[in-house]
């Protein structure tokens, strides 16, 4: 069974997602700005969200989170808890 390691940055709009994608695109800290920006109480570690099976999370990070490049900013992902940067740090088939 496939598993994977990730860290997100959750916030509740767009804007402030595509905001905050753009800071890490020009070299900011994703843990730092995790720490400072997540609603999830991950953020304090970073966003990490340590290692998980597919089926564990919700269906629109799986999609991500076993789909798509690792070391990579995916998003924004949107969930019924906001909206999200998805990082995959490692994946395992």
């Amino acid at each position: 069974m496939a598993r994977a390691r990730a860290r997100h940055i959750l916030v509740e709009t767009i804007e402030e997602c595509d905001k905050l994608k753009q800071e890490l695109a020009d070299g900011g800290d994703f843990a730092q700005l995790a720490a400072k920006h997540s609603k999830c109480p991950s953020g304090q570690q970073g966003g990490d969200l340590g290692e998980f099976g597919q089926g564990q999370m919700v269906p629109e990070f799986d999609r991500v989170v076993f789909n798509e490049a690792v070391g990579e900013v995916h998003g924004p992902v949107k969930t019924q808890f906001g909206y999200h940067l998805l990082e995959i740090t490692s994946r395992t088939a």
